[in-house]
């Protein structure tokens, strides 16, 4: 009887310890404090927007433009301090789902080692034979209620099984909700970053343009010639492609803000991405396939052999197909070559991306439909910078990048490359391309 009431015992103290209260770490006068600070500093956006708009309607001036960047210059620095707000806000949900997460985890512990010792005394009750529990107690009636101890023992057990499978769902979402809030902090400190390098970057213009209205130095055709010649030479700067030569940058740009209307995608992010596979491409070189059965291939330039180029016949026989519609042939067609050993060993992958998007064939034959029917072409064409800028927004935003916060494009350009996960070596150089390519090159050439 002392091993029933021990074994239900731990029962009914794990349940009854599962209730614990969370504690909170911002009050709900500090939530209400940053709410207001939040509303306020959303009306003064409002007015310096508005001021703003009628600002730019103005004649065209050297002191029109001085206007026009101090209102910038305060609209990013509203974007800043609500941006600061929002990441105190998130704070504190942080911790508050972090603790959490740490409870539901003790408590998945704690119902473990129950069940383990519930087991172990239950083990011991089963050596037990009907007649031994009856001639163990003085009475019949005391036999009856151990063995309807033990039923309701194996009752609990069942609940304590369903509990812990609930209390482990709880503490899945609760990891899902934490994720979600870390990138939310992120999103936020990445977007600081950037208002406070506009903000640098339009003070330093506002001087300038100051200096030339007080010293009569420059005349405003002078400024303004200045700027279309530097847009102009970002227009006409090569952008790079893989194993398809280079474009205009102003051509890239028009390609991939159409890529935006179909797929969401930034522009930025997209550029960036094809300027990560460019690069890689630098480094992992160009192959040619030499045998469709084996897969195996050589160095476009050096000759060198390589043991499956391709993996055959999951890609060499799309990439047959493919090059075959386009006209092209197979055995002169560039193609990536594999990371690593030229000798094949398990793990170490293969080559066989085409194109600037670096798409393997395999997985170019899943979009081919859509992008034709997306372009309206009759054949899809992974060397065709167009194409492989359609194809690598689909892409992405499968992978999400089309809600175009910091995050989800890291995610996305992780996922992209095959690494997974939420962040990556790769993925962290396509957002330091992202923010070049936005700041330094797209603003420029739309004034902002």
């Amino acid at each position: 009887m002392r091993k029933t009431f021990y074994v239900l015992s731990m029962v009914l103290f794990f349940l009854s310890g599962s209730q614990m209260a969370m504690a909170q770490v911002l009050s709900d006068a500090e939530k209400a404090k940053l709410e207001a600070e939040l509303v306020q500093i959303e009306k003064e956006k409002i007015e310096v927007k508005k001021n703003l708009d009628v600002t730019k309607t103005q004649t065209s001036s050297i002191q029109k433009d001085v206007n026009v960047l101090t209102g910038e210059i305060k609209e990013k620095q509203l974007n800043i301090k609500a941006k600061d707000v929002n990441i105190k806000q998130i704070g504190g949900e942080i911790v508050t789902k972090t603790k959490k997460i740490g409870e539901l985890n003790g408590q998945i512990q704690r119902g473990q080692e129950s069940l383990v010792q519930i087991i172990k005394k239950l083990n011991q009750v089963d050596e037990v034979t009907l007649p031994e529990i009856v001639f163990a107690n003085a009475s019949l009636s005391d036999a009856l209620i151990d063995i309807d101890n033990f039923n309701s023992i194996n009752r609990s057990i069942e609940d304590l099984f369903a509990h812990i499978r609930g209390t482990k769902t709880m503490a899945e979402k609760e990891k899902e909700a934490l994720d979600k809030k870390k990138a939310d902090e992120l999103d936020a400190k990445k977007t600081i970053e950037a208002n406070k390098r506009a903000v640098e970057k339009k003070e330093l213009e506002k001087k300038k343009l100051l200096a030339v209205s007080k010293n009569k130095e420059a005349s405003y055709a002078q400024v303004l010639a200045a700027k279309e010649k530097r847009a102009q030479q970002i227009r006409d700067a090569l952008f790079e492609l893989r194993d398809s030569g280079g474009i205009p940058f102003g051509t890239a740009l028009g390609y991939a803000k159409e890529v935006q209307k179909i797929t969401g995608v930034r522009p930025a992010f997209l550029l960036a991405i094809v300027k990560q596979e460019s690069d890689l491409g630098k480094n992992v070189g160009s192959c040619l396939v030499t045998d469709l059965v084996t897969g195996d291939g050589k160095g476009k330039n050096t000759g060198t052999i390589f043991e499956k180029v391709m993996k055959s016949p999951r890609d060499t026989q799309p990439f047959q197909v493919i090059t075959n519609a386009l006209g092209r042939d197979w055995k002169t067609t560039p193609v990536s070559c594999p990371i690593g050993s030229k000798t094949y060993y398990v793990g170490r992958g293969f080559g066989s991306a085409m194109g600037p998007a670096q798409f393997i064939p395999s997985t170019w034959m899943i979009f081919e439909n859509r992008i034709e029917k997306a372009l309206g072409v009759k054949q899809a064409d992974p060397w065709r910078a167009k194409d492989a800028f359609t194809a690598s927004g689909m892409y992405l935003g499968d992978l999400g990048a089309s809600a175009g916060t910091y995050s989800s494009e890291l995610k996305a350009a992780c996922k992209y490359y095959g690494s997974g996960g939420a962040t990556c070596a790769y993925g962290t150089q396509v957002m330091a391309k992202v923010a070049n390519i936005q700041e330094n090159m797209i603003d420029v050439l739309e004034g902002n």
